[in-house]
C-alpha cells in the first residue's frame, strides 16, 4: 500500500487544521475532564479529534481509524488503519511549554507506513512516507531529515514524567559519555530524525497512537525504534493498546554499539 504526494499533503493539512483547533483552546482556555485511567483530556482534544475524523472519513472512507478519543465500528482482521493521536502530549498543553503535537499514522501490515506529527505551538511540521522521504517544515521553510552518527557525547532525549528512575538506571550501564535534554510527545523521535538527538530510551507507558507517526518520521529519516528485545515495534489492532518498553535510536552503528 502506498500513498500519493498529493494524498500525503493532505494529511499534511489535516493535522494543520487539528492544531488550528488546540491552539484555539490553548489561547482561550476550555474544559478539562479526567478518564477512568486518571488521565487528563481537554476540549482541545476533543475538538482535534472531530476534525481529523471528518477528513480521514472524507478522503479515505475505506480505511479504519483507531484514535485515543474515538474509534470506527467496523470488526475483523484488518491489516492496513489510521492511527492517530489528536493532541499527544496533553500534559505538556496543561503546562503550556509548546511541547504537545498532533499525530496521524497509516498503517500498513503492522508498520507505520506515513507519519505526520504536527506541533501547532511551534508552527512545526514533521511528515514522511515510504517512498517520499522524511521532511520538516517550519516558517515555509522545507528541510528533508536524515539521522546523523553519534558524536561523542551521545545526546539522550526523555520523558519529563515518566520512567526517570529506570532511565538513569540503563544510562548509568552505557559505556559513553552523555547528555539528556527533556522533550515532550512525539517531538523526541523527532529531534533525533532530524539529526539533533541520538538515543531516546522509553520505560514509561505509551500507547500505540503515541509513537506511530514519529517512528514512521524517525525509520524514513534513517533512525530505528525496537523493544527491548531488538525486534522492531509494531502495530494492530489485535496488538496490545500499550507499546512494550522501547529504545529509539539514530544509526544501526550506534545500535550494535549499545549490544542489540
Amino acid at each position: 500500500m502506498t500513498l500519493s504526494e498529493q494524498q500525503l499533503n493532505s494529511l499534511c493539512n489535516l493535522a494543520i487544521l487539528a492544531g488550528n483547533e488546540i491552539m484555539a483552546v490553548y489561547e482561550s482556555g476550555g474544559e478539562i475532564w479526567q478518564k477512568a485511567d486518571a488521565s487528563p483530556v481537554t476540549e482541545a482534544d476533543l475538538r482535534a479529534d472531530a476534525v481529523i475524523r471528518k477528513g480521514l472519513e472524507s478522503e479515505f472512507p475505506d480505511i479504519f481509524i483507531l484514535s485515543e478519543e474515538s474509534s470506527s465500528t467496523q470488526t475483523g482482521k484488518i491489516d492496513s488503519f489510521f492511527l492517530v493521536d489528536p493532541l499527544d502530549g496533553t500534559k505538556e498543553f496543561l503546562k503550556r511549554n509548546g511541547e504537545f503535537t498532533v499525530n496521524i499514522a497509516l498503517i500498513h501490515n503492522s508498520r507505520p507506513i506515513v507519519g505526520i506529527v504536527y506541533a501547532p505551538a511551534l508552527d512545526t511540521l514533521y511528515f514522511a512516507a515510504e517512498g517520499l522521504g522524511a521532511w520538516k517544515r517550519q516558517q515555509r521553510e522545507l528541510t528533508p531529515l536524515q539521522t546523523v552518527e553519534t558524536p561523542e557525547t551521545m545526546r539522550v532525549v526523555g520523558s519529563r514524567s515518566h520512567g526517570a528512575d529506570r532511565l538513569a538506571e540503563w544510562l548509568a550501564s552505557v559505556n559513553r559519555p552523555y547528555r539528556f535534554e527533556p522533550a515532550g510527545s512525539s517531538l523526541k523521535f523527532c529531534r533525533i530524525a532530524e539529526g539533533l538527538a541520538d538515543l531516546y530510551p522509553r520505560f514509561g507507558p505509551t500507547s500505540q497512537w503515541d509513537t506511530a507517526a514519529a517512528q514512521c518520521v524517525l525509520e524514513v529519516a534513517g533512525g530505528r525504534v525496537i523493544d527491548l528485545q531488538g525486534q522492531t515495534l509494531r502495530y494492530g489492532l489485535d496488538r496490545p493498546i500499550l507499546n512494550p518498553e522501547f529504545i529509539a535510536i539514530s544509526t544501526p552503528a550506534l545500535l550494535t554499539e549499545l549490544g542489540f
